[in-house]
């Protein structure tokens, strides 16, 4: 059945992938548009005229931004749709806590790709406690993801780190993740992009590099 669904993205962007990642795990059909970011499309602007940014999911001609709360209404919409979130109330409670940590620690992540000398060293010691905070309380029970034996929401909101790290490790000049470092989180990531749907749809990190170097270069020149 048509679901009526639009995607509006970039390919560079990990956000929208996380939604790809939610859209083919819930077996959901949907139209995907790939926006130019230095030339945003006029239903761009329309559908997200408040931030102006990918993701936008349409679903029958409503949008719905941030990739966090797209995700949300994946699962309020299609809940018995290969569920992101587990089905233990307190589980989900877990879930929650770990999506929002995430989602206010990984910025050290960006400031890392963005910046330089002290700015950029903040960032990076940031950055490893936020690591190191995940290695030690993330992986409870030794489970294969982290709500269980399948990928689940927290699996997708920390995904983009399992392959965009090294994008940013690379055009930042800096070294996060060692050979030995961060067992649990490394061995997770391995896992992570072994899981078919996931392995299919990331972008090549070669082909990666220089659409962040670019953007890097401007921001620094600016």
């Amino acid at each position: 059945m048509d679901q009526d669904l639009k995607l509006y993205g970039a390919w560079p962007s990990p956000y929208s992938l996380r939604i790809i990642w939610a859209l083919k795990l819930k077996g959901l059909s949907y139209e995907y548009i790939e926006e130019d970011l230095a030339n945003k499309s006029d239903l761009l602007l329309k559908y997200n005229p408040l931030h102006k940014k990918i993701p936008v999911l349409v679903h029958v001609g409503k949008p719905i931004c941030e990739s966090v709360v797209i995700l949300e209404y994946l699962e309020e919409k299609w809940p018995n749709q290969y569920p992101l979130f587990p089905s233990d109330p307190y589980e989900r409670a877990v879930a929650r806590f770990w999506v929002k940590y995430f989602e206010e620690k990984s910025v050290s992540l960006w400031i890392i790709f963005r910046a330089t000398g002290e700015e950029q060293e903040r960032a990076v010691k940031d950055s490893l406690e936020m690591l190191k905070t995940i290695e030690e309380h993330g992986f409870r029970n030794q489970k294969l993801f982290f709500s269980g034996e399948k990928v689940g929401i927290v699996d997708i909101i920390f995904g983009w780190i399992s392959h965009w790290l090294k994008i940013i490790e690379e055009v930042g000049g800096v070294k996060l993740l060692e050979e030995n470092s961060f067992p649990n989180l490394q061995k997770w990531m391995k896992k992570f992009k072994e899981v078919l749907v996931i392995k299919e749809s990331l972008p090549n990190q070669e082909k990666l590099f220089l659409p962040f170097k670019l953007t890097r270069d401007m921001l620094l020149a600016s």
